[in-house]
C-alpha cells in the first residue's frame, strides 16, 4: 500500500474507558482523544486533532472507534498504528489505518452505530469483572426484556431516555435492532441505531433491567416512550458495562469493520 501523504487518514480505536474521563477533551486532559492526539502529536512531531464518530462517556469502552484527521505526512499507514501504539497507554491502542477521501468525515458518514452492553447477575457484585460489565443481583428474565424492547424499534421521539446534557439537535431517532442473549452468568444486549442520544443505552438498560427483574410489566416501557419524560423511565444504568462496538459506513470508504472477538462477546 502506497504511503499516505497529503491526505485524509481514518483510525479505528480500542479503548477501556475506566481511566478516563469520556472521549472528549477536556483542559484536565483525562481523556482518550486527549492521550490520542498527544500520542499522534509525539509520533508525528506536530500537533494532530481527531474527529471522531461518537463520544463515550466516563468509564466507557470502545471496540472500533473510529477517527479522522488531515495530514501532510508521508507515513506507511502500519507506521501510523505502530508509532501511535508506541505513545498510547495500554489500555488505549489503535487497530488499524485506513486512507479516505476528503468526503470521508468519522461522524457524518455514519450510517449507523452500535454498542454493546454486558451485564452480570449474580448475587455477588463483579470482581475480576469490575470495571468491565454491569451487574444485576436479580434474576432476569430474558422474554420479559425482549417482549419490551420490542416497542422501541423503529423511529421514535426518545426523549425519555435522553439526559439532559444531550445536545443533540432532535430527540428522533430510528433504532433498527435490539439483542438480548445469556451466556452463563452474562447477559450481553446489543444496540443498532441511526445515532444515539447522550445516556440513550444506559437509560434504556436501566428500563430493561427493570422489567427483566419483574419490578416493572413489559407494557410500561411503551408508557415511558410515549411519555417522552425522562422521569418517567428508570435510573441511568452503569458505565461500566457499555461498549461502543462502532459506527458502520458505506462500503465505498474501505473502513474495517470491528474484529471478530469484538462482534462477538466483548
Amino acid at each position: 500500500m502506497a504511503p499516505v501523504t497529503g491526505m485524509r487518514v481514518a483510525l479505528g480505536i480500542r479503548y477501556r474507558g475506566q481511566a478516563y474521563l469520556g472521549w472528549q477533551s477536556q483542559p484536565n486532559g483525562r481523556t482518550v482523544q486527549d492521550r490520542l492526539e498527544h500520542a499522534l502529536a509525539r509520533f508525528a512531531d506536530r500537533p494532530i486533532r481527531t474527529m471522531c464518530a461518537g463520544r463515550t462517556d466516563t468509564g466507557v469502552h470502545a471496540l472500533n472507534q473510529v477517527v479522522h484527521f488531515d495530514t501532510e505526512l508521508a507515513r506507511e499507514p502500519f507506521s501510523w498504528v505502530r508509532g501511535t501504539n508506541r505513545f498510547l497507554p495500554d489500555d488505549i491502542a489503535v487497530q488499524w489505518c485506513q486512507p479516505v477521501p476528503e468526503a470521508f468525515h468519522a461522524r457524518n458518514s455514519a450510517i449507523g452505530r452500535r454498542y454493546v452492553y454486558r451485564l452480570l447477575e449474580s448475587a455477588v457484585r463483579p470482581s475480576l469483572e469490575s470495571g468491565l460489565c454491569g451487574w444485576s443481583f436479580r434474576p432476569l428474565d430474558a422474554e420479559r426484556m425482549r417482549e419490551a424492547a420490542r416497542v422501541l424499534i423503529g423511529e421514535h421521539d426518545f426523549s425519555a431516555f435522553r439526559s439532559s446534557e444531550c445536545q443533540a439537535a432532535s430527540p428522533v431517532k430510528q433504532l433498527r435492532e435490539i439483542t438480548v442473549e445469556r451466556r452463563s452468568d452474562v447477559w450481553r444486549f446489543e444496540f443498532e441505531a441511526s445515532a444515539f442520544l447522550h445516556h440513550m443505552v444506559r437509560n434504556i438498560m436501566g428500563c430493561l433491567v427493570a422489567v427483566g427483574a419483574g419490578l416493572r410489566d413489559a407494557d410500561w416501557l411503551a408508557r415511558v416512550l410515549a411519555a417522552r419524560d425522562r422521569a418517567q423511565a428508570a435510573p441511568t444504568f452503569a458505565a461500566a458495562g457499555l461498549y461502543f462496538v462502532g459506527p458502520y459506513y458505506d462500503a465505498c470508504f474501505g473502513i474495517p469493520a470491528p474484529s471478530a472477538s469484538g462482534d462477538g462477546w466483548p
